[in-house]
C-alpha cells in the first residue's frame, strides 16, 4: 500500500510542478526530441530521489535542484558527444519564422536565445531569477551563497543588456 501511496503523492507533486520541469527542459534543449528526453530523465531522477525527499524544503526547491542538476549533466554529456561525433543528419533546409510576431514576442524569443547561449550555471541562475525566486531560494537550489547569487545575477543582467544593445545596433 505504501508504494501506491508514494506513487500517487509523487504524481501529484509532478503534476503541480510540471511547469518547472518544462521550463528547465526548454532552457537547456533546442530540439523538441531532446526536450522530451530531458523531461523523462528529470522525472526518472525525481522518482529515484523521492524517498529521500527532505520536507524541510518546498517541493519546488527540491524539483529545481534535481532538474537543474540533471539538465546540466545532460548538457555536458551532449557537449562531449558533439566534440567527438559529428551529427549523422544535417538539415538541408531550415525554415525561418517570418512575420506574424509582435515586437514583444521577438524580444522574448531573443532573450530565450541569449539564455540558451549561457554557461550551465549562468543559465540556471537566470532561469530561477526570471521565475522570481528569492536570492535565498536560488542559493539553496544552486548551492552557492546568497551574496554570490546577487553578484552573478547582476553580471548576467549586464551581459544580457550588452547583447541586446549589440543586436539593436547591428
Amino acid at each position: 500500500m505504501a508504494n501506491k501511496e508514494n506513487r500517487d503523492i509523487f504524481l501529484s507533486v509532478i503534476e503541480s510542478n510540471k511547469g518547472i520541469i518544462y521550463k528547465i527542459a526548454n532552457s537547456y534543449c533546442a530540439s523538441k526530441e531532446d526536450r522530451n528526453d530531458l523531461v523523462q530523465e528529470i522525472i526518472l531522477r525525481l522518482w529515484q530521489a523521492f524517498e529521500q525527499y527532505n520536507d524541510d524544503y518546498k517541493y519546488s526547491t527540491w524539483i529545481y535542484r534535481i532538474a537543474l542538476n540533471t539538465a546540466i549533466s545532460n548538457y555536458r554529456k551532449e557537449k562531449v558527444r558533439e566534440k567527438y561525433f559529428s551529427p549523422i543528419f544535417e538539415p538541408l533546409l531550415e525554415l525561418e519564422d517570418v512575420g506574424g510576431t509582435t515586437e514583444l514576442e521577438q524580444t522574448y524569443s531573443q532573450l530565450h536565445q541569449f539564455i540558451l547561449e549561457l554557461k550551465e550555471l549562468d543559465k540556471a541562475l537566470m532561469l530561477l531569477y526570471l521565475e522570481e525566486k528569492s536570492y535565498k531560494e536560488i542559493a539553496e537550489i544552486i548551492g552557492i551563497s546568497e551574496s554570490n547569487v546577487g553578484t552573478k545575477i547582476s553580471r548576467l543582467k549586464n551581459t544580457l543588456k550588452e547583447k541586446f544593445l549589440k543586436e539593436k545596433y547591428k
